[in-house]
C-alpha cells in the first residue's frame, strides 16, 4: 500500500513521484530499528523473536492494520520471565506517527504536541522535527543532481482571480455567458464552478508558466484558502497531476493562522523560492519572496482592495500573454536558475542558497540610481523606515534625503515641490513612486517617461 492511492493529484505519470520518495525513505528509517532489534536478539541465546511488524505505508484505505512493537520472549515458559526491550530502545525517538500510531514502533502517539502535522500529504500523517530534517537532507542531493530548486505558488492573485458568482456585476455578465459558452474547451482560461459558487480566470500564459516552471522547479501550491477550493482549482492548473502531485497546501494546513511558512515544506529553506501577491503572510521568509502584482480580473477584487478603478473585466480587457506578468517572472526565474547552478561558482550545489542569489539579483535594478523622495510620505516617521525608501535601497538604489550632484531621480507626487523643479532645472529624472514599484515588480528599470509627476497633492 502507498500514499500514491490517497492523493487525488498523483500521477504515475509524474517525473516527481514525491509520495515514493517519503514513502522510501520513511522505510529505510524504519530499518534503523530492524538492525537495533537484531542486536538485542544476538545478545539473548535464550530468546525468541516473533514475527516482526511491518511499518505501515501511507495510504488512503479506511483502515490500515498495525500490528504492535516488536515482542521477546523466552522459550521457558515455567520462569514466567520475560525479555521485552523499552519503546526508547526501539524508537529513540519516535521519527513519526501515521493513524495515532508511531510509524517504527508503533506506541500511541503521547499528545504532547512534538509532532507536526503533513495533512495535505496524508490526512493522518504526523513527523517529529528530526525526521523532517532527516527527509529535507535526503531530498536535497536527488534534487540539486536534476538540477532543480524549489518553487512556492500562491493561487488568488497570483496565478488567477476569483469571484462569487453573486458578486459578478451587471457590466460582467458576459462573462457568465462566455464561461457556459466554454466549459468543455479543455483550454479554458474562464471557469464557473457551480459546486463552489465561483468564477474563476486564470491568468494569462499560467499554463506556459507552469510547464517551463516544471523544468526547473519542484512546484508547490500553498494558499491562504480552504483545502476544496484550492484542490478544485489545481484540477484546472494541472489536470494530469503532472506538476503538483499531493503538494498542495492550503489554509488549514499553517501552523499559524493567517500565516504562511516553509515549517509544512519538506525542502531545505535556502533552496526555496516562493512567489505570492501578499508580502506579510511570508514575515519570516521574506528573503525567499518574489513579490507578484496583484491580478485584479474581476470588480469585486477592485472593490475589496479599494481600487477606484474599473475591473480588466468590465474594460473587456486582460494581460498579454506575451510581456504579462507571469512571462515577466518566468524570465526571472529562468535567471535565478541559471545563476544558482553556474558551473564557474564550482560544484558545491549543497553550500549554495537562492536567498542570495535573489538579494543580488534584486541590487542590480536599481544600481547605479540616487534618488531623493519628495511630499511621498504621509507619516513624520524616519524616511529611512517608510517601505518606498526601503524597497528602492533593496532594489540597489541609494536613497538621500537631500539633494546634490550625486542625485539622478526626485520621486515626488507633487510637480511643484521646490526638489521637483530642481530636478528639471538640472536635467535630473522627475518619476512618480510608481516607477520604484513597477522595477520591483518586473525586476529591471522602466523607462522614466512612462511615470510622469502630474499630479499635485497637500501631502507634507
Amino acid at each position: 500500500m502507498s500514499l500514491e492511492a490517497e492523493s487525488p493529484l498523483h500521477s504515475s505519470s509524474s517525473s516527481d513521484d514525491f509520495v515514493g520518495f517519503l514513502n522510501t525513505e520513511l522505510e529505510l528509517a524504519a530499518s534503523d530499528s530492524a538492525n537495533k532489534d537484531a542486536e538485542v536478539n544476538n545478545d539473548h541465546t535464550n530468546v525468541i523473536e516473533e514475527p516482526r511488524n511491518k511499518r505501515p505505508k501511507l495510504d488512503s484505505e479506511d483502515t490500515v492494520e498495525i500490528e504492535g512493537p516488536r515482542i521477546f520472549s523466552t522459550v521457558e515458559e515455567s520462569t514466567g520471565s520475560s525479555l521485552k526491550p523499552k519503546y526508547e530502545d526501539i524508537c529513540p525517538p519516535h521519527p513519526g506517527f501515521f493513524k495515532g500510531l508511531c510509524m517504527r514502533c508503533g506506541k500511541l502517539e503521547e499528545d504532547n504536541g512534538s509532532a507536526l502535522a503533513f495533512g495535505y500529504i496524508h490526512k493522518d500523517l504526523k513527523l517529529a522535527t528530526s525526521e523532517i530534517d532527516r527527509l529535507r537532507g535526503a531530498d536535497l542531493k536527488s534534487q540539486l543532481h536534476e538540477k532543480k530548486l524549489v518553487l512556492i505558488l500562491d493561487l488568488d492573485h497570483t496565478l488567477l482571480n476569483s469571484t462569487v458568482l453573486t458578486d459578478v456585476s451587471a457590466e460582467e455578465q458576459y462573462l457568465l455567458r462566455e464561461a457556459e459558452s466554454l466549459r468543455n474547451d479543455p483550454e479554458k482560461s474562464l471557469l464557473k464552478l457551480d459546486g463552489l459558487h465561483i468564477l474563476t480566470k486564470l491568468r494569462p500564459f499560467v499554463h506556459n508558466f507552469l510547464k517551463e516552471a516544471s523544468t526547473m522547479f519542484d512546484m508547490y501550491i500553498y494558499t491562504m484558502a480552504e483545502r476544496s477550493y484550492a484542490l478544485e482549482i489545481v484540477k484546472h492548473l494541472d489536470p494530469m497531476g503532472v506538476y503538483f502531485n499531493c503538494k498542495v497546501i492550503s489554509q488549514s494546513d499553517s501552523t499559524q493562522r493567517y500565516l504562511k511558512g516553509l515549517d509544512v515544506v519538506l525542502k531545505e529553506e535556502s533552496h526555496v523560492v516562493i512567489l505570492d501577491d501578499t508580502k506579510i503572510v511570508w514575515n519570516k521568509h521574506s528573503e525567499n519572496l518574489i513579490l507578484m502584482e496583484k491580478y485584479h480580473f474581476f470588480a469585486s477584487s477592485c472593490r475589496i482592495f479599494g481600487l477606484g478603478i474599473k475591473s480588466l473585466s468590465e474594460l473587456r480587457q486582460d494581460e498579454r500573454e506575451s510581456d504579462g506578468a507571469l512571462a515577466n517572472i518566468l524570465g526571472v526565474l529562468k535567471r535565478v536558475h541559471q545563476e544558482f547552478f553556474d558551473p564557474d561558482l564550482g560544484t558545491d550545489l549543497l553550500s549554495r542558497d537562492v536567498r542570495q542569489v535573489l538579494k543580488t539579483l534584486r541590487q542590480e535594478i536599481l544600481h547605479g540610481c540616487v534618488i531623493v523622495f519628495s511630499r511621498v510620505f504621509y507619516t513624520t516617521s524616519p524616511p529611512e523606515e517608510e517601505a518606498i525608501w526601503k524597497m528602492a535601497e533593496q532594489l540597489g538604489a541609494i536613497c538621500l534625503k537631500e539633494v546634490d550632484a550625486s542625485v539622478t531621480h526626485i520621486v515626488s507626487l507633487d510637480p511643484g515641490t521646490q526638489k521637483s523643479w530642481w530636478a528639471l532645472k538640472n536635467n535630473k529624472f522627475l518619476v512618480n513612486p510608481r516607477w520604484i514599484e513597477a522595477a520591483n515588480f518586473i525586476w529591471r528599470r522602466q523607462p522614466e517617461e512612462n511615470f510622469p509627476v502630474c499630479i499635485s497633492t497637500d501631502k507634507t
